[in-house]
């Protein structure tokens, strides 16, 4: 039993460090410590508060550090993913101009945004919302760790809709996987300090930075809402820095139509075997270094490339991509 307990809180920790997770999911303040078991998200203590003020029904509160936690509620933490995921749909339709609290922000402006993002959920549209009920001992361990699969099938229960104005409509998730860089540039006096900046539409994700490493690894996956009006992935390599601004080691521009054709003609994906559905072709316009497949594997889509990062004297990345419909 306390081996198994070890191992639950080792994954919620590695959950805790990954990029997204180590700020607050509604204020942004660095390092939380506290996270809400059922919604999935990471907070601080000052926004902590307020979420305790919600109710358990809304918002289980719990120190990732000090307080007990099922494998229950471990695992509905792991399905959801974090702060990326769980913003990516509470978040999906603020309306252009609102700006988040920050984490300066007063108890008030904690307060209003935190009911308005999971009490009255007004960014989500009105036949997305995710209905909570009051839990009791025999309900309350089932309820979180289905939590995940309701977020996402309720989410998914409409499609086609119009766009309302001020707001974005969103036609799936992407999931993208940062593997490794090899051969980059130099930027400091032998090595480089690098991280990558992936941009769709208004978003922005990015990954920690590696010190020191000209082949860093970071095998670590990054998550974007594609907007039904979707362009390509704007991507950039930078070497940070300290006292100055961080140097550009390189950049590429991933063209997401390939893949999302594909997917979209195919549908469900799980209803297929594991099979070629589609392909980005290299060539001198773009920036692979080779053909880059998509694929359906285990009931997913699926696409890996290597890319070459373009207006530097060297350097190529790894990326994995998996697209995740709202429509299944």
């Amino acid at each position: 039993m306390i081996g198994r307990s070890l191992t639950g809180k080792k994954r919620l920790k590695d959950l805790l460090v990954q990029k997204d997770n180590r700020f607050c999911a509604d204020c942004g303040s660095p390092d939380p410590k506290w996270a809400s078991a059922n919604i999935g998200v990471f907070v601080c203590l000052k926004c902590c508060g307020v979420h305790r003020s919600l109710g358990t029904h809304i918002s289980r509160i719990l120190s990732v550090t000090l307080d007990e936690w099922s494998g229950d509620e471990i695992d509905a933490m792991m399905e959801v993913g974090g702060n990326a995921s769980a913003n990516s749909i509470y978040e999906a339709y603020i309306p252009e101009g609102y700006t988040k609290p920050g984490p300066d922000a007063s108890h008030e402006e904690r307060a209003k945004f935190i009911r308005s993002k999971y009490e009255s959920q007004e960014f989500l549209k009105h036949s997305l919302r995710i209905v909570s009920t009051k839990s009791t001992k025999s309900t309350k361990s089932s309820r979180q760790s289905s939590f995940a699969k309701t977020l996402m099938d309720s989410f998914r229960t409409t499609s086609g809709s119009k766009k309302m104005e001020g707001m974005v409509e969103f036609i799936g998730m992407l999931k993208v996987k940062v593997v490794k860089g090899t051969n980059l540039a130099i930027r400091d006096m032998m090595t480089s300090d690098p991280y990558v900046i992936l941009k769709l539409g208004q978003q922005t994700v990015q990954t920690a930075v590696v010190k020191s490493n000209l082949n860093p690894v970071w095998n670590e996956e990054l998550m974007l809402s594609v907007p039904e009006q979707f362009g390509s992935i704007s991507l950039k390599v930078f070497d940070h820095d300290i006292f100055s601004a961080d140097d550009i080691m390189g950049e590429a521009e991933i063209d997401l139509q390939p893949l999302i054709t594909s997917a979209i003609a195919f549908g469900d994906a799980g209803m297929f075997d594991d099979m070629q559905i589609g392909k980005w072709l290299k060539s001198n316009d773009n920036a692979l270094v080779e053909d880059s497949i998509v694929n359906i594997i285990d009931g997913k889509v699926k696409q890996d490339m290597l890319i070459k990062l373009q207006n530097v004297e060297c350097g190529e990345l790894n990326l994995e991509l998996e697209w995740l419909s709202l429509n299944h």
